[in-house]
C-alpha cells in the first residue's frame, strides 16, 4: 500500500469521529454578524447539507456513508475562511483546521475537487428540511431552530466504522466521480 493511500486511510476515520464537533464549530459562524455574509452563507450551505435527504453518498453506506458530509463541511469551512468582507478572525480560527484539511482533499480527489467545491458553493441556493440558506440567515427564529438541529445532530451522531481497506477509497472516489455535477 502506498504512503498516500495509508495517509487517507489513517485520516478519514478521524474525520468521521469528529463530524459532530466539526458541525458545531462551523455553526459558530452563523451567530451574529461578526463574519462576512459570504462566510455565513458558505457555513449555512455546508451545514444544511447534513440534512439533505439525497446527498452524494447515502449515509447508510457502510464505512463511507458520512465521509461526503465530512468533506462538504471542510470545503464549506474553506470557502468561509476565504470569503470577502469584514470578518472576526477569531471566529474563523475555529474552523481554520477544517479549511486546512482541504489540501488533503485536493490531493485525494484530484480533478474532482473543483467539482466538489462548485457543488458546495451551489448549496447556498438549495434547501433542506424546507429551509434555505436565505431563511437560515435572514430569520432569527429559523437560525435558532437550525442551530438547535445542528446541535441535535452532533449529539446523536455516532461515528460509523471505517475499515482500513483500499476498496473504501476506490468506492469513495467512484461516488464522487458519478454523483458530482459535471
Amino acid at each position: 500500500m502506498s504512503d498516500s493511500l495509508a495517509k487517507y486511510l489513517d485520516t478519514f476515520p478521524g474525520w468521521l469521529r469528529s463530524l459532530g464537533d466539526d458541525a458545531e464549530a462551523l455553526a459558530t459562524l452563523l451567530d451574529g454578524n461578526t463574519v462576512s455574509q459570504g462566510a455565513r452563507e458558505a457555513a449555512a450551505g455546508g451545514l444544511n447539507y447534513l440534512f439533505k435527504s439525497l446527498d452524494l453518498i447515502p449515509d447508510g453506506i457502510d464505512d463511507i456513508g458520512y465521509l461526503d458530509d465530512a468533506f462538504v463541511l471542510r470545503v464549506a469551512a474553506d470557502l468561509a475562511t476565504n470569503a470577502d468582507g469584514d470578518t472576526d478572525e477569531a471566529k474563523l480560527k475555529t474552523v481554520s483546521t477544517l479549511a486546512a484539511d482541504c489540501d488533503l482533499l485536493r490531493e485525494f480527489l484530484g480533478k474532482d475537487y473543483v467539482r466538489l467545491e462548485s457543488y458546495v458553493k451551489g448549496l447556498r441556493k438549495g434547501a433542506a428540511r424546507g429551509r434555505s440558506v436565505g431563511d437560515i440567515l435572514g430569520e432569527e427564529s429559523v437560525r435558532q431552530d437550525f442551530t438547535n438541529d445542528v446541535r441535535g445532530f452532533a449529539k446523536s451522531y455516532s461515528s460509523p466504522s471505517f475499515s482500513r481497506e483500499e476498496k473504501n477509497l476506490i468506492k469513495l472516489k467512484a461516488f464522487f466521480d458519478a454523483k458530482l455535477p459535471k
